[in-house]
């Protein structure tokens, strides 16, 4: 990898007072990680090096390039102007150099994405990954929940998932790596005629006295219905009783058009025949959304998958979170660390 690479134009070797253009590969996935953290201790817990051979690597690769990356106080760290110019570089620098890893080990197979339902903020983590990364094959499959996919992650016969990395068991957890991508505010799906259709929002306190369907009984989707059981303790909303499995969207929209009960789901969600999407409020709930897979996972797709998700996170600002929003505590926490 060179430094012409990361940076086009400027001085002899493409960067700032004819800096060398070989570019140690650990200085940029340094550089990567303290600028997607935005935290040197945290950065460095992702790469398991020590905090002060970090700020060693970061600083060094400064000096190389010529340019400050990072403005630091006792408070804060925040990408320079030339930090956030250089880091999709930097990126695709590293990108290069996982595809160069796997083509070396025989590693060009596909990799088996779940996305959960069509339409959702995976999908378009997936579109992206396939720009990023075309000779790759993404393949895409569609099941109900982290917490099946999970054990499929586990065994080897699934590379990468997406959802509620909180509300997987720890034992399991343990042999996982995620990266959080998104807060997503949860809505309701309501049937036609329901009273609370009428409302362009509804307040979590409308609720109350509403049974609502979260998943209860699939044994794929535990994580969302512990979720549902958090946002809805103290509110006086009742987890509807588990209904038959309903694989597929034709046989979910028969089971939920016969059962009738309003659907807790999130604002993505695809709209279905005879019912109507409404976000919640007072406060908006969110839904903790990550992208996990096995770890020691090495494929260049799974570096593509990692760097959509950063981009799009920080493009669509999806990991802030406004003032009156809901988050459970385990999940705000898990929600500022990644692997």
């Amino acid at each position: 990898m060179t430094a012409e690479n990361v940076i086009p134009g400027g001085a002899p070797g493409g960067v700032p007072g004819g800096a060398p253009r070989d570019v140690d590969p650990r200085l940029l996935r340094a550089f990567v990680a303290v600028a997607e953290e935005l935290h040197f201790t945290r950065a460095a817990a992702r790469l398991y090096v020590a905090q002060q051979a970090l700020s060693r690597d970061v600083r060094r690769l400064e000096r190389e390039l010529g340019v400050e990356l990072f403005a630091r106080t006792t408070r804060q760290v925040t990408l320079t102007p030339d930090g956030e110019r250089l880091l999709p570089y930097a990126r695709r620098v590293l990108l290069a150099q996982d595809e160069l890893f796997a083509a070396a080990t025989g590693a060009r197979r596909p990799l088996l994405v779940d996305l959960n339902s069509p339409g959702l903020v995976s999908a378009r983590v997936l579109r992206r990954a396939r720009e990023l990364a075309p000779e790759c094959e993404l393949m895409a499959r569609y099941e109900s929940g982290l917490t099946g996919a999970a054990v499929e992650l586990a065994a080897g016969r699934l590379d990468a998932a997406f959802g509620r990395f909180a509300g997987l068991d720890p034992a399991l957890r343990a042999g996982l790596a995620q990266q959080p991508v998104r807060y997503e505010p949860m809505a309701v799906l309501l049937p036609s005629g329901h009273p609370l259709a009428e409302l362009d929002a509804v307040p979590l306190e409308a609720l109350a006295g509403e049974t609502v369907y979260a998943g209860a009984g699939n044994p794929g989707t535990r994580e969302w219905t512990d979720l549902a059981r958090l946002l809805f303790a103290g509110r006086g909303i009742e987890i509807a009783p588990p209904a038959p499995l309903a694989v597929g969207p034709e046989e979910f929209e028969r089971v939920m058009a016969k059962n009738r009960n309003p659907v807790l789901a999130v604002v993505d969600f695809p709209a279905m025949p005879g019912a109507e999407l409404r976000p919640l409020i007072d406060p908006v709930p969110l839904s903790p959304v990550s992208l996990v897979w096995r770890k020691g996972l090495v494929h260049p797709g799974m570096t593509a998958l990692r760097t959509a998700a950063a981009e799009l996170a920080v493009e669509e600002k999806w990991l802030r979170r406004p003032s009156n929003t809901w988050v459970p505590a385990v999940d705000a926490l898990i929600m500022v660390s990644q692997n």
